[in-house]
């Protein structure tokens, strides 16, 4: 398994429940594909959203933001961590 940063733009103004929400979303299903969503972290000044994820690949994180509403807009690998 591989770690993933996945960022989301278009965001403004997001506040801490939706974020939750958001991010509960993603819990929900996300052993569909095999995935685990670490942390999520938001700047709502700035409209960014970025999630922590360890997943068989960036499609499947892909998959669940896409199914739970909110597709990421990039997906990085993060191939060495410490």
């Amino acid at each position: 398994m591989a770690k993933f940063m996945d960022v989301h733009h278009g965001m403004t103004g997001i506040t801490g429940e939706q974020l939750k929400q958001a991010h509960a979303a993603d819990l929900a299903i996300q052993t569909e594909e095999g995935v685990t969503f670490e942390h999520a972290w938001a700047d709502p000044d700035e409209g960014v959203i970025y999630c922590l994820s360890e997943a068989p690949d960036a499609d499947a994180v892909q998959r669940i933001h896409q199914r739970a509403g909110h597709p990421a807009d990039e997906i990085h690998r993060l191939p060495l961590t410490v």
